[in-house]
Parts: structure tokens; C-alpha cells; sequence
């Protein structure tokens, strides 16, 4: 009798264990399925990146947004060995959030809302005309997801300024 309750409770409690860690894998999963009309970039091809790493931090005054930037594994080992050039396969994920004063201290920022999701995925061959380059952005509005609008020509433009560095403004930041 006492064994059984131990086999049982041990079954509950690693059933909870697998449940839990489902839910938490198929929430970390979910990303609108979007694309981005003129690149046929899609949401999708980013499934996962909540966990990507984090590389580096920019904070955008002109658009007074910080922004995270994460890379899948391919792109994370090329920034933290300083390639040159980015291998193909590389992710490199934006995610810029609005930001308010923080009410504990004021003399402080904290992100606030997502406003957007942004990312880089390294092709030569699909994306020759680009240096190699795909651009994707998707926009939260009132809770929702959207394909931005906009040319990515835009995108290839401004980051044409940063060609000498494989067309990144993002260096990776040691954390010590």
C-alpha cells in the first residue's frame, strides 16, 4: 500500500513535471503565423527565439524604445568570436519595447510594451541582392501582431551604412 501511494505520487508529480514543462515549450513556441509580403519572411521562421540568447542592448532615442537583440546558436558563437562575416543560418532577433518610468524609482526606465519584433536571417542564396541578408518586422498594435507595411528596401538601406560589419550595428556585449 505504501509503495503503490510512493509510485503514485511519484507518476503525479512527474506527470505535473511534463505538463508544466509542455506548457511552458508550446507557449514559448507561439508566434502569429505572418509574413512579410515582399520577402516572404515569415513570423514562423523565428519560432523559438524567446530562447535565443541575449547579445546586446540598444536603447533607440528616436524612436525612445529599448531594444533587445538575441541570436539563435549559429549567429551567437559568430558574434562572441567576432566574425567578420555572419555564417548562413544566422538569426539575429530585435525586439523593441516601449519604456516608462519605473514608479519604485523614478530616476529609472523599464521596458514596457512590445512594440515590435524584428529580425535578420543570414542566406546567401536567397537573399543575394541583400548581401545575404532577409529583413522581417512585425508590429504590435492594441495587442496584436502585423506584417509591417513598409519596404524592406528601407531595412537594406540602413543597414548598408554598417556593409564593412556584415551589415550588423550589433557587437556582442560581454556580460563581465
Amino acid at each position: 500500500m505504501k509503495k503503490s501511494s510512493i509510485v503514485l505520487g511519484s507518476l503525479l508529480l512527474l506527470g505535473g513535471m511534463a505538463s508544466a514543462a509542455d506548457i511552458y515549450l508550446s507557449d514559448a513556441a507561439k508566434v502569429p503565423d505572418l509574413v512579410m509580403k515582399d520577402t516572404g519572411l515569415g513570423f514562423k521562421d523565428i519560432e523559438g527565439y524567446q530562447n535565443y540568447r541575449i547579445v546586446a542592448t540598444h536603447f533607440r532615442k528616436d524612436k525612445h524604445e529599448i531594444r533587445y537583440i538575441l541570436a539563435n546558436p549559429v549567429a551567437y558563437n559568430a558574434l562572441r568570436t567576432h566574425a567578420s562575416v555572419m555564417p548562413d543560418g544566422s538569426k539575429v532577433v530585435k525586439i523593441g519595447w516601449s519604456v516608462k518610468e519605473m514608479s519604485p524609482f523614478p530616476a529609472a526606465l523599464e521596458a514596457d510594451k512590445i512594440q515590435r519584433v524584428e529580425y535578420m536571417i543570414k542566406d546567401k542564396t536567397k537573399h543575394a541582392e541583400s548581401d545575404g541578408w532577409g529583413y522581417a518586422r512585425f508590429v504590435k498594435k492594441e495587442g496584436t501582431y502585423q506584417a509591417w507595411k513598409g519596404d524592406p528596401k528601407s531595412c537594406v538601406a540602413c543597414h548598408a551604412s554598417v556593409k564593412s560589419q556584415d551589415a550588423l550595428f550589433t557587437k556582442f556585449q560581454t556580460m563581465f
